[in-house]
């Protein structure tokens, strides 16, 4: 690689990041909303309540003990429900703020900013005092400052401004229902005696009907609630009182029982049920997650908004919930519903506090293949036959340590979670994928060839990650490498790990493909492989319906690009990038702009960006996600400080072929013309993709996890060959 050319590039990526930056922080947050115009057909208006609880989940849910919320279970529509909002735990407080908000809010901890930990106790929850609640500019300060675009009282003060009211129940019903000032007009404190007339008074009425808090998982310095006794007691208590509200609701309205808040420290999916002419019995179901059974709690404020038959604000983080699939309503159906349920929550709740293990379990093994590829790379180490040996041994480790990526994804088909020990269940599944992939890719007749593992490895991760976004996303739903739904940034599509894993094996199956049609001197064909191979992806990662990532296609294309002009002998100039970095942006943009062209609730990210760019807040969440790349550089997770520097260290290796690295690679470059090309054509997509998407740290991290095996396998392969050549060679002297 010539310096001009070296140059060329290092423009190209900063031009690329430049214009996309915004762009991709924007649509690939997770928390932007649907865009809903006040000049749409909005749906005809019926009364809606909403019964707010916190801390129930679906395992506290049976035929016995809570009997009201087994009949919303039975006739009813239901899901789980994150409830993830701006800290690690949610608060009941939080839970009504960002029901008033629409989007995340809290209220402040004892930390530094308003930070607070799950150790901290929860702030309490407020009564409405002489009409208004008390500490509310506290409120709205603390969500200013938090730069999730949420405005308070956004739910009550639509309502208003529309000519609806909304009746206020309880204390956390008061917080949910108060209009931007902090007033709420209509409030009374729970009364059973009292709810029918309450609950006839507005079309929209919100009602607390008590948060159960885990006396076994209260955060240190928060007492239990006085009297309210166990978990199991707790939970009957408010299951007492929504059955008192189901009984005293009017005839003809929809019922909503949502679980906003966690009941401790622990962070974990939470339950929702609904019950009325517009929930029969089944599946409850948003557009925001795309996950049948699985919303969120931005939806609340949007479903109670359309049920008043009011314009929805398009700042707003969620879709209406609707009835998803139908079920009966026998108790048998009951019964298969809940354990669907509590699947969801129980995978989710074993596999998240795995991930970091699970990833500096990987991180610690490539270091450990790195350190031993550095000693085979040595010609003077051992014996011929132990250097052979260890070399066998390196590269069949190498392959083995790729297939990692996907068996993570391909485990989920397995339900470990219900077993006893989760961990070791969830080993032994992946564990199983690693062998059927490794050995395909051992056992066939490529597993002979120069590029045949590598090839294997990487279309089958394309297949599983790929195909499993086009299918809906259900596998990557918890997975250790995929999306953590009590997390709540993603629910669908292609997030940071999967578009680097997904994007990196198709550069190297690119790589793979188009060496084998050059060494046959058929150029062309290998350019137009690599096209075909590269587009597909591309399109998969950026389709609306499928990958939905906005941050993907503007990093994988230039990429391609650089990879399919070596190929054809195309020198890279700076015209030639300026153009590739145009069209990378246009495309992008036509994308966005065809999506934004379909209905409103059919957007995705790439349809609503411009949203936040055009209508204010676009630095805000800028500013709150490179914060959060800094966090990660420089806070806990001190490996990540890896990423830059093994960046800054392959250009190096690149630019300069005397160098160290490369003089050990040079001889996989002969053996496999368009290696050096693939890696550099790699190192685009990592390096863009790093600079232009929020928690861009994961993606050459992750990238990494999967190419760094493969290219070791393909290199010490070559090594190989040649000490078993020589070995060859100096047997026929002796002889």
């Amino acid at each position: 690689m010539t310096r001009r050319a070296l140059l060329c590039l290092v423009g190209l990526l900063a031009t690329v990041s430049a214009v996309l930056v915004p762009v991709a922080t924007s649509s690939a947050a997770g928390t932007t909303a649907p865009s809903f115009s006040a000049a749409a057909p909005l749906p005809a208006a019926k009364p809606v309540i909403l019964v707010g609880t916190g801390g129930l989940t679906w395992s506290d849910v049976s035929e016995k003990s809570t009997p009201a919320l087994w009949s919303l279970l039975r006739d009813g529509s239901t899901a789980a429900i994150s409830v993830r909002s701006v800290f690690t735990n949610t608060c009941p407080i939080d839970g009504w703020l960002s029901l008033s908000a629409g989007n995340r809010a809290a209220a402040d901890g004892p930390g530094k900013n308003g930070a607070r930990s799950t150790t901290d106790p929860c702030p309490p929850v407020p009564t409405v005092d002489s009409g208004v609640v008390p500490g509310w500019n506290g409120y709205v300060k603390s969500a200013t400052d938090k730069k999730f675009d949420s405005t308070l009282g956004t739910l009550g003060e639509t309502l208003a401004s529309n000519k609806q009211c909304v009746q206020a129940v309880g204390p956390g019903a008061g917080v949910g229902a108060a209009y931007s000032s902090g007033a709420v007009p209509r409030y009374a404190d729970y009364d059973a005696g009292k709810l029918t007339g309450l609950l006839s008074a507005c079309r929209v009425t919100l009602v607390d009907v008590g948060a159960l808090r885990d006396p076994s998982d209260l955060p240190k310095g928060e007492a239990a609630p006085q009297g309210a006794g166990d978990r199991a007691r707790q939970a009957g208590a408010i299951d007492t009182r929504i059955g008192e509200v189901l009984q005293a609701a009017p005839s003809g309205s929809d019922v909503i029982v949502a679980s906003l808040s966690d009941a401790g420290s622990s962070e974990r999916l939470r339950l929702i049920a609904a019950k009325g002419p517009s929930y029969g019995p089944g599946t409850l179901t948003s557009k925001s997650t795309r996950q049948p059974g699985l919303v969120q709690s931005a939806d609340l404020t949007v479903t109670l908004l359309s049920a008043a038959a009011v314009p929805v604000p398009g700042s707003l983080g969620g879709a209406t919930l609707t009835r998803g699939s139908a079920g009966a309503n026998s108790a048998e159906a009951a019964r298969d519903r809940l354990r669907a349920l509590v699947d969801f929550d129980e995978a989710s709740h074993e596999v998240h506090p795995l991930v970091p293990t699970f990833f500096n379990g990987v991180v610690y093994t490539q270091l450990a293949i790195y350190l031993l590829t550095a000693i085979v790379w040595r010609r003077d180490f051992g014996s011929t036959a132990l250097r052979l040996r260890l070399l066998r041994i390196t590269r069949r480790v190498a392959i083995v340590a790729s297939t990692v990526p996907a068996s993570t994804f391909l485990a989920n088909l397995i339900p470990w979670w219900r077993f006893p020990v989760p961990l070791l269940a969830i080993v032994a599944s992946v564990g199983l994928f690693v062998a059927i992939i490794s050995a395909i890719a051992f056992l066939g007749p490529w597993g002979r060839r120069l590029t045949g593992p590598l090839a294997v490895v990487s279309l089958a991760t394309m297949l599983v990650l790929g195909g499993d976004v086009m299918l809906g996303g259900r596998l990557q739903i918890s997975s250790l490498m995929g999306l953590q739904p009590v997390v709540g940034g993603r629910f669908y599509g292609m997030g940071n790990v999967t578009f680097a894993l997904f994007a990196t094996s198709a550069l190297l199956l690119c790589i793979a493909v188009s060496s084998y049609y050059v060494k046959r001197g058929e150029q062309r064909r290998a350019a137009l492989a690599t096209l075909v191979i590269g587009l597909a992806a591309v399109v998969v990662d950026g389709y609306p319906g499928w990958g939905a990532d906005g941050g993907g296609p503007p990093a994988l294309l230039p990429g391609l690009a650089y990879l399919v002009l070596a190929i054809l002998g195309i020198r890279m100039t700076w015209r030639r990038g300026a153009l590739i970095g145009g069209v990378t942006v246009g495309l992008f943009l036509l994308v966005g702009f065809i999506d934004s062209l379909r209905a409103v609730e059919n957007q995705s990210h790439l349809g609503r960006f411009f949203d936040t760019l055009f209508t204010g807040g676009a630095w805000d969440i800028v500013s709150r996600k490179l914060e959060q790349n800094i966090s990660i550089l420089f806070g806990n997770y001190r490996l990540a400080l890896l990423v830059p520097i093994a960046l800054v260290f392959v250009i190096y290796i690149l630019a300069r072929p005397t160098s160290w690295g490369s003089r050990a690679l040079e001889r996989s470059y002969e053996a496999c013309p368009t290696l050096r090309p693939g890696l550099i054509a790699l190192l685009v997509m990592l390096t863009i993709g790093f600079a232009i998407n929020d928690s861009g740290v994961a993606i050459p991290a992750n990238g990494a996890i999967i190419a760094v095996p493969l290219i070791i396998a393909v290199s010490v392969r070559v090594l190989e060959d040649e000490a078993r050549s020589l070995a060859k060679t100096r047997a026929s002297r002796r002889g």
